[in-house]
């Protein structure tokens, strides 16, 4: 049976705060790791806005903050949170250090009874991973610290949080990383970590399905993050202005509106049918209808992008890469059917039919 499109609306009464009457996560029990900005703010907000407790991690409190040495707080994310009426607990964790980890979801266990939601944005905006260069020319001094802050804290936080959520036979975990296909811009570091969030969502969904829990991967668009609007000498109010500076930014969207996505994903009662898939905000956008802050549903999909700044040699490396990647799936599929007609018959084996015929 196909899903029916939820039609959202802002979720805020005329003062701004958010509406009870629109809230479709109303009760859930969710944590944010990652939720100081960028990404994780929004989706913070967004869960906030649709209903949900919103446990917001990670390292920067005010006057401790990460070595990102940026301004924004988990404190400040919770504050926007309570100040428009949500419910929102901060919480300062190293999802790299296990022990902070397993403590975080013993304390949700023990203030909620329970975990309904994890949402993976851990170190979106690594500065470790910033370089842009060939795997040849990569500076490899600090990629043990950016795999195990961006990759390995994922890994961590996952193994912690599910035991929570199958035992209440629901749920869902996100992770969130970059580009809607097998390939993300960067250095092999980069790459590395950001195909690895995807296939992390993907095999998770396979251990998880048993239990009646899903797991999935999702990609903002051209987001406006904080890091972006200073980049573009902009504010959210006046991001617009960016766009003389590139047009592509004309389609970007606030962290807002992934985290709207989210809320999609985790309301919708047939999400177990599409866990281990990789998922887009725009592509989400126009199935949910669900709109940005400021009401437009930004489509970085249907846009006509603009590469002219773009120098040939890194186009020609992104054609031939992309060439590449189908050949590289259509043989995977190949092989992926054929070893499915090799496994033995089980109990659930109509069940696998029905999944794989779908697709």
């Amino acid at each position: 049976m196909p899903r029916k499109p939820q039609r959202s609306t802002s979720g805020r009464d005329a003062q701004g705060r958010f509406d009870a009457r629109g809230q479709k996560l109303a009760g859930t029990i969710a944590v944010v790791a990652g939720a100081t900005r960028g990404a994780g703010r929004g989706i913070a907000r967004a869960l906030a806005e649709a209903g949900a407790k919103v446990y917001c991690t990670g390292r920067s409190l005010r006057g401790d903050p990460s070595p990102y040495n940026r301004p924004e707080t988990i404190e400040e994310t919770a504050e926007m949170i309570s100040a428009a009426g949500g419910s929102a607990v901060a919480l300062r964790v190293d999802h790299t250090v296990e022990a902070e980890v397993e403590a975080l979801f013993q304390r949700v266990d023990r203030e909620c009874g329970r975990l309904d939601l994890l949402v993976n944005s851990i170190a979106g905006e690594n500065p470790l991973m910033a370089q842009w260069c060939s795997f040849w020319k990569t500076d490899l001094k600090n990629a043990e610290a950016a795999f195990r802050q961006s990759l390995l804290s994922h890994i961590i936080t996952a193994k912690y949080a599910a035991p929570y959520l199958i035992r209440n036979r629901r749920g869902l975990i996100v992770e969130v990383t970059e580009n809607d296909v097998l390939s993300a811009g960067g250095n092999p570091v980069t790459q590395t970590v950001k195909l690895a969030l995807k296939g992390l969502a993907l095999n998770m969904a396979a251990e998880l399905r048993p239990h009646g829990v899903a797991a999935v991967a999702i990609t903002p668009g051209f987001l406006r993050s904080e890091t972006m609007l200073e980049r573009f000498s902009v504010t959210e109010e006046t991001w617009s202005e960016g766009g003389k500076k590139d047009q592509n930014f004309l389609e970007s969207e606030s962290p807002l509106f992934v985290g709207r996505a989210v809320v999609a994903l985790a309301g919708d009662p047939a999400i177990l049918e599409r866990s281990g898939q990789l998922f887009s905000s725009w592509e989400l956008g126009r199935e949910y209808r669900f709109t940005d802050a400021d009401g437009r549903r930004p489509d970085w999909g249907a846009l006509k992008i603009d590469f002219s700044k773009h120098p040939e040699q890194l186009l020609q490396r992104l054609r031939t890469g992309s060439e590449i990647q189908l050949r590289w799936l259509s043989e995977l599929r190949r092989k992926t059917k054929h070893f499915l007609t090799q496994l033995p018959q089980t109990k659930t084996e109509a069940g696998r039919s029905t999944l794989t015929s779908a697709h």
